[in-house]
């Protein structure tokens, strides 16, 4: 479509916006998609559910039971283990891989769980991430490898890998529970079933990434296929594929405590949802650094082996120089095996020697609780008014004495009209359509706000955005997913989730990339952003939920909040990233054309930098929707609150519905997002 044709789409949209909008008491039906039109997908779901179940669940119980071994026998292996061998034998590793620096970290982090009384939770988690991990790398090399040899199965590989990373885990859970019962197998599939997709893709993109030349060399050798696949393939893809090892392990980390939920056993996962549950603040926020912790260890050891990991590494090294670690880790489990036995307190840590902060934790919170209500109070009603409502249901309907301290009168009403049309005018006088177009629909949206707003137009707007970014393919799949919202019966709540979500992610990328431009032209900001990145980015959703519960109660502000502090880190990594990777062959040359530093910024290294922003963009969407499903904890009403609705009530069909149309949201966004990120790359010359 070209720019004229899409420009009059768009005054068209807006034109019959205002139509429907202007007769709304007579056309009930644009305004609300009419209940006769839903079709029962729900009862479809559930009876087709009930037959599995009833046909294929002895089965796959007894496979529930048989992977119960392994799980057992790495979890007595693990407590048999003294702590201080498990220790030392992960900061050899970190030290082999990264030296002093990440050998010392390691050790601070693992002797937290041991101080802080959790070594035992600690090591029956991290039996679970021992056994998920190895059988996610195994099936996620395997259909991997199918997919970057077989064209047809990659296009079913590929949409089927995207299903399981945006449906919300919560949305599998219930099935994986009525499949195979209760209990911590039951966590490890789940994990399974999450950690498969990062090892999927890596495999295929590594293998994809093989230079020709390689492949031409082994031919020329006359390596048979098996050898070309096993010792030409491999181990130059090799790399890659350890980074998605490393992508599978936090992918692990991460269902950590949502495994606790339908496999409840004595680990870190169920210490932090237990307290949680009781609203302990301190020693739910203690729990969840212990997983925190566990994962940015293995994320760095795991990194760093494959940044560091080359197919010839050693080959010219003596026999015990290329193998020095692994002697120095053999000694010392056999040192540290006897002197166990002979010290005590390197097999067990006493539990006079922990040192467990929660009573003072929890008196410093109730101080700040206290001595801040009212400021706590008038943050959360002033973006309560001046934010989220105005957006959620429109200037008209908050603006009141109650909440602004006036009456918002017909005469305001025709100014606020009259000065976005004279806004929207001066633009397409100075002809910038997209602007105007943009202050039109924002107009719209504040003053009716989103919920008010008819199904159509919010499809309409939608639809045309993914024709921009895509084209009609896009546009076509964006029209097919969101009437599978409307006919499935969760239009209502799929608008709330595009509220609530959509706010989130527009602030978080704003905060997020200013954040990241500061970074970019400041080492010392970008090493103190760093840590706390890392953090949230490991830090369990339930945990990062936690504070803000504590502060604000329940309510869209806390879930908005939550949704900010997870979703705000890529989008501070990728403008930092995209900024600090600007040519500097341009920056020269922008500086010896008289570029003030201002300019430098706006006119060069943003728009060079836009395809980063675009990823970032479409990360912190990514991030957002992740913990949208977490925040039904706090009484939101949206998607994530029907997936939380149909586990406890064990209703497949409402759970998986919703978390089908979350599913649906998120991969639009997706799509439109790395559309965008195309066509900017396109403009700049990158391809």
């Amino acid at each position: 479509m070209s720019g004229d044709r899409t420009h009059w789409a768009w005054f068209a949209l807006i034109g019959l916006t205002l139509v429907a909008l202007g007769f709304r008491d007579r056309l009930g039906w644009l305004m609300e998609f009419p209940e006769a039109w839903e079709w029962p997908m729900t009862d479809w779901l559930n009876t087709g559910m009930d037959w599995v179940v009833d046909t294929a669940g002895p089965a796959f119980r007894a496979f529930s039971d048989l992977m119960d071994y392994p799980m057992s026998w790495v979890r007595e292996f693990l407590h048999w283990m003294p702590w201080a061998l498990t220790v030392g034998l992960l900061v050899i590793a970190s030290f082999a891989v990264s030296g002093c620096k990440l050998a010392v970290f390691t050790f601070l982090a693992m002797f937290y769980m041991v101080v802080i009384g959790y070594w035992t939770e600690s090591m029956n988690s991290l039996a679970l991430v021992m056994v998920s991990v190895p059988l996610a790398v195994a099936i996620g090399f395997c259909v991997g490898t199918w997919a970057f040899y077989s064209d047809q199965a990659e296009r079913v590989i590929t949409p089927t890998m995207d299903t399981l990373q945006t449906i919300p885990v919560f949305a599998y859970l219930l099935p994986i529970l009525l499949l195979f019962g209760f209990g911590p197998v039951v966590g490890l599939i789940a994990s399974v079933l999450y950690a498969v997709p990062p090892m999927v893709r890596n495999t295929t993109l590594g293998l994809a990434r093989v230079d020709e030349e390689v492949i031409e060399a082994g031919m020329m050798a006359g390596a048979t296929a098996g050898q070309m696949f096993w010792r030409v393939r491999v181990p130059s893809a090799l790399r890659q594929i350890l980074l998605g090892v490393n992508q599978t392990m936090l992918a692990a980390f991460s269902m950590i405590i949502i495994a606790s939920i339908i496999g409840g056993t004595s680990d870190i996962g169920w210490e932090v949802l237990t307290h949680i549950r009781k609203a302990n603040v301190a020693e739910a926020i203690l729990a969840g650094v212990v997983i925190a912790l566990m994962a940015m260890v293995m994320d760095r050891i795991t990194a760093r082996a494959a940044m560091g990991r080359s197919p010839d590494a050693g080959e010219d090294e003596s026999f015990v120089a290329r193998y020095r670690y692994w002697i120095v880790a053999a000694v010392f489990t056999g040192v540290m095996l006897v002197l166990a036995r002979v010290f005590p307190f390197l097999q067990e840590y006493p539990r006079a020697w922990e040192f467990y902060p929660a009573d003072a934790m929890n008196d410093a919170f109730n101080w700040l609780l206290v001595e801040y209500a009212g400021a706590i109070k008038a943050i959360k009603t002033t973006a309560l008014f001046y934010l989220m409502l105005p957006v959620k249901m429109g200037l008209e309907q908050t603006i009141s004495p109650f909440s602004w301290g006036f009456e918002f009168t017909m005469p305001m009403k025709i100014g606020y009209a009259v000065a976005m049309a004279a806004l929207a005018g001066w633009l397409l006088l100075r002809r910038r359509v997209r602007a105007a177009i943009g202050v039109a629909l924002l107009a719209i949206l504040l003053y009716f706000g989103i919920t008010g707003l008819p199904w159509l137009s919010i499809a309409g707007v939608m639809v045309l955005l993914a024709w921009q970014a895509g084209g009609r393919r896009l546009a076509i799949g964006t029209g097919v997913g969101l009437a599978f919202l409307m006919v499935a019966g969760v239009w209502p709540e799929a608008t709330i989730s595009f509220y609530l979500c959509g706010l989130a992610v527009a602030l978080s990328f704003l905060i997020g990339t200013t954040l990241g431009v500061i970074a970019s032209e400041n080492d010392a900001v970008s090493a103190f952003l760093r840590p706390i990145s890392d953090t949230l980015q490991t830090m369990p959703l339930f945990v990062i939920l936690i504070p803000f519960v504590m502060f604000f109660k329940l309510g869209d502000f806390t879930a908005l909040l939550a949704i900010m502090a997870y979703a705000i880190v890529p989008a501070i990594r990728y403008a930092e990233h995209g900024l600090r990777g600007v040519s500097p062959e341009v920056i020269e040359a922008a500086k010896a054309c008289g570029s003030s530093r201002w300019q430098m910024l706006w006119r060069v290294r943003l728009p060079l930098a836009l395809p980063q922003l675009l990823l970032g963009l479409n990360q912190t969407i990514m991030f957002g929707v992740a913990m949208l499903v977490i925040t039904a904890l706090v009484g939101t009403s949206d998607l994530g609150q029907e997936i939380y609705i149909g586990l406890n009530n064990g209703d497949f069909g409402v759970g998986m519905i919703a978390g089908i149309g979350m599913a649906t949201l998120a991969m639009i966004a997706d799509r439109m997002t790395r559309g965008y990120s195309r066509k900017g790359r396109a403009a700049l010359g990158q391809g």
